[in-house]
């Protein structure tokens, strides 16, 4: 058996968030920095710039993991490479090249803890259930889920949200039932959050990080003829329609 003091509250750190087997580990100061970068470090620290790392508590389950992401593992825990064959293996090769992100995504499993390398970004821990069962999320938010959740890439529905949204063709999309930890560029009350009932939503720009699957994405006019919306100064919009969820980032 290891005990350690990860999650207990220190002169350094505390936990600020859990949601199912995660955990948010947060850096209030940098008790290691040297003279030169004391005063920066300080300053960091006053705006919200801290270390966080997430802490998985496993008890016989398993989780998978953005590649590289793991620093420590305490207990029986293993890992394997959640590849279940040759043609899996493509397809998670393929997968990686057009979303930017890594295709393999190891698992790991056992009873123990896996703890994260730290970031500086700010961790979302966001219950599937919420989001009707299916995530879709920008390149590169990805850093964690339940191993009960599947990771597919989904393609637009149409080539003018590719061309025109500034989305690119393809996304990662989170479908099952567990937990997904995110990488956000924004904190949680820094963002907006829509849930729309059979309406729309329409944005200038691509400053959505996440929406439920089931909404429709499409780019459209500002205004209903393109004279109008060079007039109007706004050009296209990113239009999400339907029944779900949107996490926006305004402020970046």
């Amino acid at each position: 058996m290891v005990t350690n003091n990860m999650l207990a509250r220190t002169a350094a750190h505390t936990v600020i968030a859990n949601l199912g087997c995660f955990s948010v580990v947060e850096y209030m100061k940098d008790l290691s920095v040297s003279p030169a970068s004391a005063q920066t470090s300080y300053f960091m620290s006053k705006m919200g710039l801290r270390k966080r790392q997430v802490v998985a508590s496993l008890n016989n389950q398993g989780i998978i993991l953005q590649s590289g992401a793991m620093q420590i593992m305490a207990g029986n825990i293993n890992m394997n490479t959640n590849v279940k064959g040759a043609g899996d293996f493509f397809k998670k090769m393929v997968g990686g090249k057009v979303t930017g992100e890594s295709g393999i995504k190891p698992r790991y499993f056992g009873s123990g803890q896996v703890i994260l390398e730290p970031t500086y970004k700010y961790i979302l821990l966001e219950d599937l259930n919420k989001w009707g069962g299916a995530m879709t999320i920008e390149d590169g938010l990805f850093l964690a889920c339940d191993d009960t959740v599947d990771l597919k890439v989904t393609a637009r529905s149409n080539f003018s949200s590719a061309a025109l949204g500034g989305e690119g063709l393809f996304n990662s999309t989170l479908i099952g039932s567990g937990v997904v930890v995110l990488e956000s560029p924004a904190p949680m009350e820094e963002l907006l959050v829509f849930d729309l009932q059979n309406d729309c939503l329409k944005i200038d720009g691509n400053m959505a990080i996440a929406w439920s699957h089931s909404l429709q994405f499409t780019v459209e006019k500002s205004t209903k003829s393109l004279i109008g919306s060079a007039a109007s100064g706004e050009g296209l919009v990113n239009v999400y329609r339907g029944t779900g969820r949107v996490l926006v980032a305004p402020i970046g």
